[in-house]
């Protein structure tokens, strides 16, 4: 997707497979913790009216300013009100804080779709249980154990799914799913390799030779522009760095913050060091429009362009709508022999039936419905026969480009995905030939899946997340200094200081509690 930065780019799929932490606080359920293999979750084809003006309408929140789909029209969203009988009346958040005040206020619809408020909205006083109303109206809705195992709150019961989830054992299965845009990558000019005499970019000290090269030959293009949400995580994962900054790694059993591996030092000496030999700019650090990064790479400005493994077919699409003629390609997906990625989410996003909701049965229904192998490639894929068809080796032929955002976009492909998994999400990228799916096949092949991780989640006003939210404050303002370090050592100094001010706030309190949640929560995950 390439529309408004690929919506952020599955800021979304956050992992998706590598979009970490967004998940739901589980909790131990006996009989629950097999994982049974792949999605198990079946529905029934509805009888119910195919004309759109006899359907029945539900209202639908979505918790994300930046969603691509605002109306609940075109071929995606008409096939599945045929199949299912439901129309939905869609309301798009204007900024983070409008659902938390809707919460406050008890000014709720009958849906809403969120991932930064799980926790949230996971509350008997707010939404109906998934589990109470799946034995009351839907007891052929199955759901596999290790799902609904993750989602289990303290309450004991589950209040949603979460899209996106697949265990490393699906994705192992599937060798067409090969997982989403939500994946960081590097996109380089190939004429301008061309004319360096195609130096070769296999190691991070070739790549920044070849950076200087760029800086050299052309003082007036930028060598590295980069997205200001996509800043770190290729770089950090060439360095071997488990996570995001605000995140956690898990060494021998025990589980700490991500500043404190042993290779985050290397990693930001790395980033200080293209800074210092002006191979990025300062103001790049300061971008509050995603949209700069694109203009400098797509208008001939910059060399290589750091974004998401869809970058180099998204750039390549608009040049060539711009008239212009070079090319991107991506770079390897690792140019490391330390290369790790490491996957510990539970999912994206997950659809809620608030208590306001004027119909559960019919809502849990429709979810029953998107949860079938039929209602999960219908949202991803698109209508069978018009936009694809099944290849007998196991993945969809898309009758389009995935990386298409306004084609997509306009006929309402994947974001309707109020249910869906990692398994069938990953399948949309498999694009034979295309750059985009030869990054992700690299890619998961070092990718190790690590999801109880996700599982440490802060409950809200609690003073854990109280400490966290004020260390990644701090993280966010003074990593720039890192960066922007005059020298190495300047660098080094900054680092030490950030991490003693987390440590100040309450670091060593907040990685004990981790750990405790950590060790009662791994055990989901064991066969």
């Amino acid at each position: 997707m390439n529309s408004n930065k690929g919506k952020k780019a599955l800021f979304l799929s956050l992992v998706v497979m590598t979009t970490m932490a967004l998940s739901a606080c589980g909790t131990n359920n006996d009989g629950q913790k097999e994982n049974a293999g792949a999605p198990t979750s079946s529905g029934t084809t509805s009888e119910s009216p195919a004309n759109s003006s006899q359907a029945k309408e539900l209202s639908l929140f979505i918790d994300a300013s930046w969603y691509p789909v605002k109306e609940w029209k075109g071929p995606v969203a008409e096939k599945i009100t045929e199949k299912t009988g439901i129309k939905l009346n869609v309301t798009v958040a204007t900024d983070d804080k409008q659902l938390p005040l809707m919460i406050a206020s008890g000014d709720l619809p009958d849906l809403v779709f969120t991932y930064a408020n799980i926790n949230r909205m996971s509350d008997s006083k707010l939404s109906y249980p998934w589990n109470e109303l799946i034995e009351k109206y839907a007891p052929d809705f199955k759901i596999d154990p290790i799902r609904i195992a993750i989602h289990t709150m303290d309450d004991g019961n589950f209040y949603t799914i979460r899209n996106s989830f697949a265990t490393q054992e699906e994705m192992a299965k599937n060798k067409y799913s090969v997982g989403s845009d939500g994946n960081p990558g590097i996109a380089v000019r190939e004429d301008i390799l061309r004319e360096l005499g195609n130096p070769p970019i296999d190691s991070i000290d070739n790549f920044v030779k070849v950076l200087g090269m760029v800086k050299e030959k052309y003082p007036d293009m930028i060598p590295l522009i980069m997205d200001k949400d996509w800043i770190e995580q290729y770089f950090l994962q060439q360095f071997g760095v488990e996570g995001l900054l605000d995140g956690w790694y898990e060494r021998d059993g025990k589980v700490d913050y991500a500043i404190r591996q042993p290779e985050m030092l290397d990693f930001f000496k790395f980033m200080n060091r293209l800074y210092r030999e002006g191979y990025i700019l300062a103001e790049n650090f300061a971008y509050t429009n995603d949209q700069i990064d694109d203009q400098y790479a797509t208008s001939g400005k910059a060399f290589a362009h750091s974004h998401t493994v869809s970058v180099a077919d998204t750039d390549n699409i608009k040049v060539k709508n711009a008239g212009g003629s070079y090319t991107f390609r991506m770079l390897p997906s690792a140019i490391s022999t330390k290369t790790k990625a490491v996957s510990s989410g539970l999912g994206f996003a997950g659809t809620f039936i608030t208590k306001k909701n004027k119909d559960p049965e019919a809502s849990i229904k429709f979810l029953q419905y998107l949860a079938s192998d039929e209602g999960k490639k219908l949202t991803m894929f698109g209508v069978e026969g018009e936009h694809w068809t099944w290849n007998d080796e196991g993945y969809p032929n898309l009758k389009y480009d995935p990386s298409d955002a306004d084609y997509v976009n306009s006929n309402g492909i994947k974001w309707w995905y109020l249910y869906n998994d990692g398994v069938t999400e990953g399948m949309l990228s498999y694009v034979p030939g295309a750059q985009k799916t030869k990054a992700l096949m690299e890619r998961k092949a070092f990718t190790v899946y690590k999801p109880e991780l996700g599982l440490i989640q802060l409950q809200p006003d609690s003073d854990e997340k109280t400490i966290k939210t004020k260390i990644d404050e701090m993280i966010k303002n003074e990593k720039v200094k890192i960066y922007l370090a005059k020298t190495e050592e300047e660098a080094v100094a900054n680092y030490e200081s950030m991490v003693k001010n987390a440590e100040k706030i309450g670091l060593d309190r907040l990685a004990d509690w981790a750990n405790q949640t950590y060790q009662k929560k791994k055990d989901l995950f064991k066969k």
